[in-house]
């Protein structure tokens, strides 16, 4: 995402935010733009669009090309053709946003939705909020993660009057559940059934009653514990 600063009345900057990076594909299954002309694109992207910022032809062959103002997003995104190709346009899945993490006490007893409401103007899109489990029960906590609509994550936010540090969101390591390893999940795994409890092969962990071993670290706990030294690496 992109986004342009606007002043209203209240003298408080606020953003409007735009996707900035769109994907290019032929509509035809059988052709990309591997053999097409980069002079062709620029020429034609330069007549439709305007000067955009970047654009790169990826490994699949399509275009992932980067505009630099609200204008040139409206214009892209209507494109039907490219140098009379058809093709389709659409935002890309990742790269116009990003996510980070608050820890404001003061927010403790607000809706995610009141938050999300009041923070929607500093370009934030989704609110959630962070809970742990405690004696078998989630417990929610002060900290909030932020998917705001834009690639470059802000150094800070303001939640009301209080100014709020962001850290980079972390997600926890992928984990498969069937071979227990980090870097994939179960439905992509072609892995060994492995025990999640005692790192054996060949069963699952539901009624495992032997002794506990980490398949990844090798150490006396089971392979989901959050104290295993390779979960923390990976983390």
């Amino acid at each position: 995402m992109g986004r342009r600063k606007v002043y209203p009345l209240s003298g408080h900057s606020s953003e409007i935010s735009f996707d900035s990076f769109f994907i290019l594909k032929r509509c035809s299954d059988k052709e990309t733009f591997h053999n097409v002309s980069p002079f062709v694109v620029a020429k034609a992207l330069s007549a439709s669009v305007g000067e955009v910022k970047t654009t790169r032809k990826l490994r699949s062959g399509d275009l992932l090309v980067e505009v630099s103002s609200p204008k040139e997003a409206k214009q892209i995104i209507k494109l039907k053709s490219l140098s009379n190709l058809p093709i389709s346009v659409q935002p890309h899945g990742t790269l116009n946003s990003s996510k980070g993490v608050i820890s404001v006490g003061e927010l403790f007893n607000d809706t995610v939705e009141h938050i999300l409401e009041e923070l929607r103007p500093q370009s934030v899109k989704q609110v959630q909020r962070i809970s742990i489990r405690r004696y078998g029960k989630l417990t929610p906590t002060e900290h909030l993660i932020l998917t705001f609509s834009k690639p470059k994550l802000p150094q800070h936010i303001m939640a009301g009057y209080i100014r709020c540090p962001v850290r980079p969101f972390i997600p926890n390591p992928l984990r498969c559940y069937k071979y227990q390893r980090f870097g994939h999940s179960k439905p992509n795994c072609r892995g060994t059934l492995t025990c999640a409890r005692c790192a054996v092969a060949g069963h699952e962990s539901n009624n495992c009653t032997a002794k506990e071993k980490c398949v990844n670290c090798k150490g006396v706990h089971p392979s989901f514990s959050r104290s295993c030294s390779s979960w923390k690496i990976e983390k």
